[in-house]
């Protein structure tokens, strides 16, 4: 398993992250298999969607801003339950296929680590697992 740190710049921003997973593909010369993706954080997420113009994700994060605010009468101490419901409601992982020793995603899909309660520094662990030959 690999440890990788994730910089966050702002409370709420997807991250594209597929370039730095397709380069520790590359470096451990895996050709068929799968990559797991994981964030051992309550109020960070994983998902996958369209890189081609930003202003989806701009859309997602404005949509999840006006569907669970920062503040909104929750009852956690921290003043970070948006945080919470946003990264549970994305997930906590993804998996994604290794073919031909590339990513196997769409023609317009990226990785996102998505923050929903930074800037901070993040972990992401990435779990590389070539397939078996029979």
């Amino acid at each position: 398993m690999i440890t990788l740190e994730v910089r966050t710049h702002q409370r709420e921003e997807l991250l594209d992250i597929t370039s730095e997973i397709e380069q520790l593909v590359s470096e451990n010369g895996i050709c068929e298999g799968q990559v797991t993706l994981f964030v051992p954080h309550t109020t960070a997420a994983l998902t996958i969607n369209e890189n081609a113009d930003p202003d989806v994700k701009r859309d997602i994060l404005y949509k999840l801003e006006r569907s669970f605010p920062r503040s909104d009468g929750y009852h956690h101490a921290e003043g970070n339950s948006d945080a919470h419901i946003k990264a549970s409601l994305f997930g906590f992982s993804e998996t994604v296929l290794v073919h031909n020793g590339s990513l196997l995603l769409g023609q317009w899909q990226a990785i996102y680590f998505c923050e929903f309660d930074g800037p901070r520094p993040r972990k992401l662990a990435v779990k590389i697992s070539p397939d078996v030959e029979s």
